[in-house]
């Protein structure tokens, strides 16, 4: 190996290798230091630092002369781009998630750097730091890792990145950047409520405001904001039925019925008869009010807007009081706090949904069918229903082995 061939390699205190480079390119100076190969692996010889330079050299070359020809842009003005023309349609929701994450996460620490310098190992990085050092849930970050994808996306769709440095970037297995490896004790398990916590549950929630909804969570497994979002009109005693169309959420402080986040979330569940019979009830309630109670149900009711952008009382919504109130996606809140407080039991709405499915998952409803009520749009979601333990399968499987 000539002496020439080490130019630019120096061994680091760890024992593994660096090199620098700098290079000239009409009259435009980059200077580039680097410990890792373009994959984002230590340099672990002296052959390997030797390779890596030259491999940096080259692209460096070929990005330089590609970059005079076409517009360098910082990753902030790439994500105001996406704003303003590669969004259209996404959900409220969404739209929030991500600009949340930019304002308070991204633009600090990637907002002013070119698009194209930006290396796999920094984000790499990034997502290790987030999710080891700051104790970020692992679903969060997953959250970062698909905006990085959005952001180098909307790069390359615009021509600002090389098709060589998005495919190590985005598309290569070997390369791209990926999420930190899960903890050992990451919790991603499925809550089930157990039948004894159930009819306690039952008791606490009867002849409350919340009983409707808490009835919908227990025997439909719907979405907190599908919940809210039910209309009168869904509902179909006859064919024993609930049709899923929309959702209630909170938008620039208005309450408002907007499309589901999915196209697999608009669905038609089935009714259970106890559900059935206890919905007719409210139903046969609701049809009373409007004629006892008009006066106080005009002065209690709430406008809100509903999908086609105009106004709409809040009273042809099922979890809307008989006497004209709203009850909306924070009605819970007081709920899950009395419920910890008097019965000891730990309460999300959102448990209702993964007891509803793992109901049905240990009565042996096939997949399909299981995905389908859950409006889901993958079957791997699914699965996790039947994959999760619940004490009541704990019971089965334990009369299974008695029976070995």
């Amino acid at each position: 190996m000539t002496k020439n061939s080490k130019k630019g390699i120096y061994q680091l205190p760890n024992g593994n290798w660096g090199f620098r480079i700098s290079i000239n390119i009409n009259g435009k100076k980059t200077d580039i230091k680097r410990t890792k190969d373009e994959f984002g692996q230590p340099l672990k010889t002296t052959n390997s630092a030797i390779k890596a330079r030259e491999m940096a050299i080259r692209l460096e070359y070929s990005n330089l002369y590609k970059r005079s020809e076409k517009p360098r842009m910082t990753v902030k003005e790439v994500y105001k781009e996406y704003c303003q023309t590669g969004r259209t349609g996404k959900a409220y929701a969404t739209i929030r998630k991500q600009d949340s994450l930019w304002r308070n996460h991204i633009e600090n620490k990637f907002g002013k750097r070119y698009i194209d310098d930006i290396s796999v190992s920094e984000v790499n990085d990034y997502l290790a730091y987030l999710y080891y050092d700051e104790g970020r849930a692992y679903k969060y970050v997953e959250g970062f890792l698909k905006m990085f994808y959005l952001i180098f996306g909307q790069a390359y769709s615009r021509n600002y990145l090389d098709i060589e440095i998005y495919n190590t970037l985005c598309v290569n297995k070997n390369t791209r950047i990926t999420m930190p490896k899960m903890k050992i004790d990451e919790d991603t398990d499925i809550v089930v409520f157990s039948q004894d916590e159930l009819q306690r549950l039952d008791g606490y929630f009867k002849g409350t405001n919340a009983e409707t909804a808490y009835m919908l969570g227990r025997y439909c497994g719907l979405r907190i904001n599908e919940c809210y979002g039910l209309k009168w009109a869904d509902l179909d005693f006859e064919n024993s039925c609930i049709r899923v169309e929309r959702q209630m959420q909170y938008q620039e402080g208005l309450i408002k019925l907007v499309p589901l986040k999915t196209r697999n979330a608009k669905r038609t569940i089935y009714m259970c008869d106890k559900l059935k019979e206890y919905l007719l009830k409210a139903y046969e309630q609701y049809q009373q009010a409007e004629k006892t109670l008009t006066a106080q149900r005009l002065q209690n009711q709430t406008m809100i807007v509903n999908t086609n952008g105009n106004l709409a009382s809040c009273t042809i919504l099922v979890n809307t009081l008989p006497n004209g109130k709203i009850q909306t996606v924070n009605s819970m809140k007081y709920h899950a706090r009395e419920i910890k407080r008097t019965l000891g039991i730990s309460f999300k709405y959102h448990w209702l949904r993964h007891t509803y499915g793992t109901r049905l998952a240990e009565l042996n409803t096939p997949t399909h069918l299981l995905c389908n009520q859950m409006g889901h749009g993958s079957g791997k979601v699914t699965e996790q229903y039947y994959l999760a333990v619940s004490k009541s399968g704990i019971e089965l499987l334990k009369d299974k082995i008695d029976n070995l």
